[in-house]
């Protein structure tokens, strides 16, 4: 155990082999993703990785979506530090937006704030960017450089003594060799240059674990997606009133997309339908950072950002026209939307040391290997580590959400459905639904029918907000509550609610991408590349939503829980195929007899 440097007293069965060939494949400089459940303890995979990069002079990037996800890699490392000895050096980084010290910040969007960042740190009018480069700096960099801080604590202990905690951050990285980030700090190819030019790491000297990795390849794509509207140029024209030459240029911008409108709601368009003067982005550039010296930020400078995305390449990239609604006005929107995550993957792929994706959902493996761009990986999928017979999986085929039959008919089949199953349940059951809207449109009918009391997950949550909400419901646990929610909302992924705060999850039909322009390039462009356009870009993502919120059920060995899927299509063999081969789904038209039974044995 100690020559592992494992966290914990001992390896369990299902974890023992995941060790195993984690190093097996580190041994052969052979990337490895791996689909491990919930139970199977893999951020306790840190020791083992550590002491074979220890043994190599190695850095590990250990990548994570979600803030609560690093608390648990830190507190996994002073574990083995405390435990071993061992000679460890810890950077935890999150995005310099939320580490930074400088008021009134909160309300600008990321690129807003990166433009309003980039501009006061050139210009040497940032105090804490200043103050982090004095002597004090260096001092306080020295006091830190070998302790181990949450990226809360050490925002606390800089911010008191007026240093840039993102700065002094980068800074104690260098010193390093074990860092917490995001995923953007390596797969964005622009922050990805940058961080590991000022941190002093590299690629073919790195070990990158990414955790929760079924989000990677949607994640890289938002990252390499850009968008301009009519509404965002509206308000660059207004800050650019001082500056006549670049108010017309503007105009003429604007001009330029309305003309792109049609009848459509969204059509395809090409690189030459909106042609500008390559010279006018450094044109409005200048004026931009003459705007952010006042404002902070500025609309001219997120114009400029899209024109220099725009002239980027075509193939794995699409261009959409599309209109909307923002406050009830009519907007129009350039779109230049990226459907290849490999694009950015790709050189981390070819370049790193060694790379883990891991993630309780990670089905099907091939998919996310083709998506990012792997070649020669292995690929490791592992049982559910908890006793089977502490879940009943049920699909009731009997209602659907399905566009073509939606009713108010089918919406109060559905509520009717969902009561029964709720005031039979006892204590708390949380609903998915695949979008507000319908959740409200059922509900209507649903709140006349069910027994307990209703919460309701609203779009936006901040961060409190959320945790009141979940503490509220985690109160009713013995009354008993039901908690309305959405796919790919604040309760899908990333809560536990383990032991007796939730005894079910009912999963309200599938999560389908709208079939939007975007989502039938998608089809396209995953047909011509892998053959699989259909499965790649509609149906697996879904079926992947699906089971992560269905996974909130059953969060420990000793969890026990009911989850049903509430649609037809799910007995159909093109989505069951999806659901894990572990998971032992009964198809059924009487639940209630199933419930009752698991419920008395389970007492």
């Amino acid at each position: 155990m100690e020559s592992l440097l494992f966290p914990h007293e001992e390896l369990r069965k299902t974890q023992d082999e995941f060790v195993k060939e984690v190093l097996a494949s580190l041994e052969q400089k052979k990337h490895i993703l791996a689909h491990a459940p919930t139970g199977i303890g893999k951020t306790a995979i840190l020791g083992p990785i550590l002491s074979f990069a220890l043994k190599h002079d190695l850095d590990i990037f250990f990548l994570t979506s979600r803030h609560t996800q690093h608390k648990i890699a830190i507190d996994t490392l002073k574990l083995i530090k405390a435990k071993y000895n061992a000679k460890l050096k810890v950077s935890d980084i999150i995005g310099r937006k939320y580490m930074c010290c400088q008021p009134g910040i909160e309300s600008l969007t990321n690129n807003q704030f990166q433009e309003y960042c980039k501009e006061v740190r050139e210009k040497e009018t940032c105090q804490f960017y200043n103050n982090a480069k004095t002597t004090e700096g260096k001092i306080f960099l020295e006091e830190i450089k070998d302790k181990i801080f949450h990226v809360e604590e050490l925002i606390n202990l800089a911010s008191k003594k007026d240093f840039c905690p993102y700065e002094i951050t980068l800074l104690k990285i260098k010193n390093s060799n074990i860092i917490i980030a995001d995923y953007y700090h390596i797969f964005s190819p622009s922050i990805r240059e940058h961080f590991l030019k000022k941190t002093n790491k590299s690629l073919e000297r790195s070990i990158i674990i990414v955790d929760e990795a079924h989000n990677l390849p949607r994640r890289i794509r938002d990252l390499l997606t850009f968008k301009l509207s009519t509404l965002t140029l509206s308000r660059a024209l207004k800050e650019s009133k001082p500056y006549p030459e670049i108010e017309e240029k503007i105009s003429d911008l604007q001009n330029l997309v309305l003309s792109l409108k049609t009848d459509e709601e969204e059509n395809l368009v090409k690189k030459g339908d909106f042609q500008f003067d390559i010279e006018l982005i450094a044109e409005l550039e200048i004026v931009a950072d003459e705007i952010r010296e006042a404002k902070k930020h500025s609309y001219i400078g997120s114009v400029a950002n899209f024109l220099k995305a725009w002239i980027g390449a075509d193939d794995g990239y699409v261009r959409i026209f599309k209109k909307s609604l923002y406050k009830g006005n009519e907007i129009s929107s350039l779109i230049y939307s990226c459907l290849d995550p490999s694009i950015a993957a790709k050189e981390v792929v070819d370049k790193s040391y060694f790379i883990l994706g891991m993630s309780g959902t990670l089905t099907p493996l091939e998919m996310y290997s083709d998506l990012l761009g792997f070649k020669d990986i292995n690929l490791k999928q592992y049982l559910n580590p908890f006793p089977s017979f502490n879940r009943l999986n049920l699909i009731i085929p009997e209602t659907t959400t399905k566009f073509t039959k939606r009713s108010f008919g089918m919406f109060q089949d559905i509520a009717k459905k969902c009561s029964e199953l709720v005031n039979e349940i006892p204590g708390n059951v949380l609903i998915f639904f695949p979008s507000y809207k319908l959740r409200d449109d059922i509900n209507v009918y649903f709140s006349t029918l069910c027994k307990k009391t209703t919460l309701f997950e609203v779009p936006n949550l901040n961060k409190l907000e959320k945790e009141n909400l979940l503490e509220t419901f985690k109160s009713y646990k013995d009354k008993g509550s039901v908690l309305l929610a959405v796919f790919g909302g604040n309760f899908s992924e990333g809560i536990d609610l383990p032991g007796d705060l939730l005894k079910a999850v009912i999963v309200v039909g599938l999560p389908l991408s709208p079939p939007d322009l975007e989502t039938k390039e998608l089809i396209n462009y995953y047909e011509s590349k892998f053959n699989k356009g259909w499965d790649y870009a509609y149906i697996f993502p879904a079926m992947q939503k699906v089971i992560q919120s269905a996974g909130r059920c059953i969060r420990s060995e000793t969890d026990r829980g009911v989850i049903i899927f509430l649609d037809e299509r799910y007995s159909l063999e093109n989505y069951k195929r999806c659901f894990p081969g572990d998971m032992q789904v009964h198809i059924t038209k009487l639940p209630l007899k199933y419930i009752q039974d698991f419920f008395k044995k389970n007492n």
